[in-house]
């Protein structure tokens, strides 16, 4: 199993590209079930989940074509219309294909999907939604069967937001038989930029952006071509990575439009930002000042972001505290954060940070996605080396950052 090996205290200086949002590719990927046109699509992350799912979407018989980070999907030879718990069980973006399936060909098998390590994510509210547009669905032996010969537009309030749930929904109303509202809809820019392929594929779709959609479903969609949007987890990574290490990075192909409430609270650490057209300069010169927030939905800071701005402020002049309120799990870097010599407590779903005057390199564990990636800032600010162990978290949702980060200045190898 890979480890990262990083020895800490390097400035970073140079030029990072931003790859492809991951949360925006996946169901950008499943919505080539829904045509069988050709969806020629750009900018796609090179990254294991992206792998899982293409490898999910072709044992259906979708015809996939990968060059780099362009892939082109093909579904006029669609046979399967199951998702088997083999690869579902390793992500739970999988369920993705239930709405596109049951939409087009009126029949779908999905695995129920696994565990999942930082909480519960239940698809009660996919179950739900497409009952509501008249699906006959059954949970037998770990897997959820729908049938629907004809969808029918419905008005759907799910009983909490939900992005993935929003996503399903959205795909398979686009096939269904008249309007269908979908009412406390997920906003992140993940969700609109599914929203605008699916135009481009002919579906009418108003409300783009907001909590309410407003679908009017068309009898078929046809192909399209589409860039992903890029991925604003990974920039506001580097840049939390940047505020803990000090230096002078320039990201390019990003947008500084979609996470506002990241940037504004990287402005308080200290971070110093210009903002181009599609890239951000930032620079650090002294001690990070200490930043407390809550998590929240769109367009709130995001969960996703919570475990490395953590990092950043266990070095911070001060105490700051963090309050998750989506996954239930989400404090488990704090123990490998400790390792290192911070002084993180937590208390329920708030963990309270005192700012340290330095971090000392330890092995340590990665236990989730995003705890890895505040595990290489943490070890970035850290004195001596640290070896992260369980490295393969990272690779599902960063292009290769040990490359990336290595071409800016810092210390870090991947070891076999």
């Amino acid at each position: 199993m890979d480890k990262l090996q990083v020895v800490g205290g390097k400035r970073l200086e140079g030029e990072i590209v931003i790859s492809g949002a991951k949360n925006a590719a996946l169901p950008i990927l499943c919505a080539g079930l829904l045509t069988s046109g050709d969806l020629e699509l750009s900018n796609v992350p090179r990254l294991h989940d992206v792998k899982t799912i293409l490898k999910l979407l072709a044992q259906t018989g979708l015809k996939v074509t990968q060059d780099d980070e362009r892939v082109t999907l093909n579904g006029s030879a669609i046979t399967t219309l199951e998702a088997p718990y083999e690869l579902v069980k390793t992500m739970r973006a999988s369920i993705l294909v239930l709405g596109p399936l049951l939409a087009r060909f009126g029949e779908a098998k999905v695995s129920l999907p696994g565990g999942c390590a930082i909480g519960s994510r239940p698809v009660d509210q996919h179950i739900k939604g497409l009952q509501a547009l008249g699906a006959e669905i059954t949970i037998e032996g770990g897997y959820i069967y729908a049938k629907c010969k004809k969808l029918k537009g419905a008005r759907i309030r799910t009983d909490m937001i939900t992005v993935t749930g929003t996503e399903n929904l959205l795909m398979a109303a686009t096939l269904a038989d008249g309007e269908t509202i979908l009412e406390n809809a997920a906003r992140e820019p993940e969700v609109t930029d599914l929203a605008n392929l699916l135009v481009a594929m002919g579906a009418k779709i108003e409300g783009i952006g907001t909590d309410r959609l407003v679908i009017q479903g068309v009898a078929e969609l046809h192909g399209a071509r589409h860039a992903v949007i890029s991925d604003r987890i990974e920039a506001a990574t580097f840049l939390c990575a940047v505020a803990a290490t000090g230096g002078d990075i320039l990201l390019k192909n990003t947008r500084t439009d979609y996470f506002d409430v990241a940037l504004d609270k990287l402005r308080e650490i200290g971070l110093v930002m210009t903002m181009g057209p599609a890239s951000i300069r930032a620079q650090m010169g002294g001690r990070p000042k200490p930043v407390s927030f809550r998590t929240t939905e769109y367009p709130g800071f995001p969960t996703d972001m919570q475990a490395q701005f953590m990092a950043v402020n266990t070095i911070a002049s001060g105490g700051s505290r963090i309050t998750e309120t989506i996954f239930e799990n989400r404090f488990m870097h704090v123990q490998e954060m400790n390792r290192l010599g911070a002084a993180i407590q937590t208390e329920g779903n708030t963990a309270h940070v005192k700012g340290v005057d330095k971090l000392v390199g330890a092995p340590v564990m990665a236990t989730d996605l995003r705890a890895s990636a505040s595990l290489v800032i943490a070890a970035m600010a850290a004195q001596g080396t640290t070896i992260i162990d369980r490295i393969y978290h990272l690779d599902r949702g960063y292009d290769r950052m040990e490359v990336k980060l290595s071409a800016v200045g810092a210390d870090i190898v991947r070891i076999k």
